[in-house]
């Protein structure tokens, strides 16, 4: 599941930076202690705000969090944030 995770945050952080989202370097192995890290926070992931400004936060972790395939991954309280956050910002499921 780490591996489908990790190849499919890759992904959506590809479209997000063809869409002119800068995004901070994360190496692959990385990537989902960092997912962590960003959602035990109190502050939006990276590019959070400028996905918002597109209409494109499918492609944020916070989405890919609460994605019903990845949500063993996540904490409880790792999962409500990124809801939280989703709901704030009035992204529909």
């Amino acid at each position: 599941m780490e591996e489908k995770f990790t190849a499919e945050w890759e992904r959506r952080r590809a479209q997000a930076a063809a869409l002119g989202v800068r995004l901070r370097p994360v190496p692959r192995e990385k990537l989902l202690d960092n997912a962590h890290r960003s959602l035990s926070g109190s502050r939006e992931s990276d590019g959070f705000a400028q996905l918002e400004k597109l209409g494109r936060l499918d492609l944020t972790l916070e989405a890919l969090a609460v994605d019903k395939g990845f949500t063993a991954l996540f904490s409880d309280e790792e999962a409500n944030e990124a809801l939280s956050r989703l709901l704030a910002a009035g992204y529909r499921f």
